[in-house]
């Protein structure tokens, strides 16, 4: 589904992705772990469109994604979240939901009036499917509060759920449970779950290492930049460099 193949970002003298080469299957939930400053996110942002690779190759479903914008990628059935959520404060949850499709006809403004009856459906069907997607990530409550009254992990879960507008076939996530209480990311993992069932893969990157262990296989290890090793989690927990590199003395 997603192929890297020597990828390369620098910053000046800083090789921040330094020849990264991996491969994530498709329908598999892959975590991406590592020390702060190994490059995960950096990572992220080269396959995502937020920057562009200085070399290497990203695939996408065999098609080549790597220089394109943020937007063209996400368009391509590539979604991702920050480690930080970004809603739309002062627009109500249901209006940062509406925000996502491409091309929608109302968008160019003589068509409220040339096509007023294609614009009123396309609206009507883009409002049914963003109602369906908050109902299943459990903000249905809150559909019609702006954004900025939900808490840390409302917010990502509404980064989750502008994700499925698309209907994507590949979710990055970045730091899913960072700042999110144990109820909602019980909440937050069952979703996970619930859409890779249904098809998409996952990538993430994550330091609950508890979280790791139980959703994702396999799981790569990157360290200053490149990628240590690729394995099952019990075999990523064994790993001598990884003891080293990361995850210090746990048994």
């Amino acid at each position: 589904m997603l192929q890297l193949e020597n990828v390369v970002k620098t910053f000046g003298a800083l090789r921040a992705v330094d020849g990264v080469s991996l491969k994530v299957e498709k329908s598999t939930i892959t975590g991406l772990i590592g020390p702060n400053g190994a490059g995960k996110t950096t990572l992220f942002n080269a396959i995502a469109g937020n920057h562009v690779p200085d070399g290497g190759s990203i695939m996408l479903g065999g098609q080549e994604i790597a220089g394109l914008r943020a937007d063209q990628v996400f368009h391509r059935g590539l979604g991702r979240t920050f480690q930080i959520p970004r809603p739309l404060g002062t627009l109500t949850v249901l209006e940062n939901m509406l925000l996502v499709p491409g091309g929608q006809v109302g968008e160019k403004f003589w068509n409220t009036w040339l096509r007023r009856g294609r614009v009123r459906a396309q609206d009507a069907a883009n409002l049914e499917k963003a109602r369906e997607v908050v109902e299943f990530v459990g903000l249905a409550s809150l559909a019609d509060q702006p954004a900025r009254v939900l808490s840390g992990g409302q917010q990502k879960l509404l980064e989750l759920a502008r994700i499925l507008m698309v209907n994507p076939s590949v979710i990055l996530l970045d730091e899913p449970a960072a700042g999110v209480n144990p109820v909602l990311l019980e909440t937050l993992i069952e979703r996970i779950v619930e859409l890779n069932r249904r098809g998409i893969t996952f990538l993430l990157i994550e330091h609950n290492m508890d979280m790791v262990m139980r959703l994702c296989n396999p799981v790569i290890v990157m360290a200053q930049g490149k990628v240590v090793m690729q394995g099952t989690p019990d075999e990523v927990r064994r790993d001598p460099r990884v003891v080293e590199a990361y995850l210090g003395d746990q048994p």
